[in-house]
């Protein structure tokens, strides 16, 4: 009898895909999070975006909900090899330089023109394959997402599960805006906001 592959268990709830979802903002506070509760991720310096790809084309959301995918035409193309039939990614479309830093005022100078430079960081998913995962927990959705994102050029924001003040300070050192820390296990809860985001800033930085 010939060998039958199991299909991968489905996740999340099945669902039609969903329209623009309202993100989740984090909040600046004065002291890192520390404990294995949290993970800590590089906060970028950027647009925050929502990708929607269904059908074979992809839709480029602002965090306020208005259609760039015009003025994000290279992001939306790169979107397009993701490994999904449709997904929902949240993200940051920025503008990265030779040391891994990310620059607003240069990000909104790229956009007067016609951008090559312009990248999409990729740090959540919240629908896929026809599916709703927004009620996963963070870790298993950044799973989920680096899987897809393997192979395309959109970059994946890693989640680092150390101490969060080290974190910080690693941060500071290399010059970057700051660090996001987000509870692991947080699902996406009924008022579409993830629980316990926070925005440590470095000094100097806005």
């Amino acid at each position: 009898m010939a060998f039958q592959r199991r299909k991968p268990e489905a996740i999340g709830l099945k669902a039609s895909l969903p329209g623009f979802i309202e993100p989740a903002l984090a909040s600046s506070i004065d002291k890192v999070p520390s404990g294995t509760r949290w993970i800590h991720e590089i906060k970028f310096d950027g647009y925050r975006v929502q990708v929607h790809l269904a059908n074979e084309a992809a839709t480029i959301f602002t965090r306020r909900g208005h259609d760039w995918t015009h003025r994000f035409k290279k992001v939306a193309n790169d979107a397009w090899r993701i490994k999904a039939s449709s997904a929902v990614v949240d993200g940051e479309i920025v503008v990265p330089a030779a040391d891994g830093t990310t620059d607003f005022s240069v990000l909104q100078n790229e956009l007067k023109g016609k951008s090559k430079s312009i990248a999409l960081v990729a740090f959540d998913l919240l629908y896929l394959n026809g599916r709703d995962i927004r009620k996963l927990p963070l870790f298993q959705r950044k799973a989920e997402l680096k899987k897809i994102l393997n192979g395309t050029d959109i970059q994946f924001s890693e989640s680092f599960e150390i101490d969060g003040r080290e974190m910080f300070a690693h941060a500071c050192k290399l010059g970057l805006e700051g660090i996001v820390s987000k509870v692991r296990d947080g699902a996406i809860q009924r008022d579409e906001r993830t629980t316990g985001s926070r925005r440590p800033v470095c000094s100097g930085k806005r």
